[in-house]
């Protein structure tokens, strides 16, 4: 008994069948894809924030520099404030015309948590010009 194929022998009827090879071979390619890319997509990676290499700035005439140290402390110009210290003295800077720029040198092991206090701080006493500085990167 031999096969046969209505198409060769010159039939009307019509082939119904799908050919199934092509879509198994795009489905096991995108299988290998996802399975190699997802575990590189899932790593999580130690970053060491903060640096950047963006132009210096131009300099105003007094800007309040605001360090966060690592503990959590607040140095105003260098000199230690507490909380309430903090309110006080961006209340002041706030009334000076023109109001003065923030440059927040945040340590990098900081907490969020404090550089979110402070930038709170900054905005309901009316302060709005804050600027983030950071170590430039060194060229290799």
């Amino acid at each position: 008994m031999s096969m046969s194929n209505s198409l060769f022998e010159g039939g009307d009827d019509l082939v119904t069948d799908i050919n199934m090879t092509p879509l198994i071979d795009v489905m096991l390619v995108l299988l290998i894809i996802f399975i190699i890319t997802l575990p590189v997509m899932t790593h999580a990676v130690k970053v060491d924030l903060p640096r950047g290499d963006a132009p210096g700035s131009v300099q105003e005439d007094h800007p309040v520099d605001i360090s966060i140290t690592a503990d959590g402390g607040i140095l105003w110009n260098k000199q230690a404030v507490d909380d309430g210290q903090l309110q006080q003295k961006v209340a002041e800077s706030a009334a000076q015309v023109p109001a003065p720029t923030l440059r927040v040198f945040a340590d990098g092991q900081a907490r969020y948590e404090r550089v979110a206090h402070l930038l709170a701080a900054a905005q309901s006493g009316g302060l709005s010009k804050i600027d983030f500085v950071t170590q430039a990167t060194t060229a290799p």
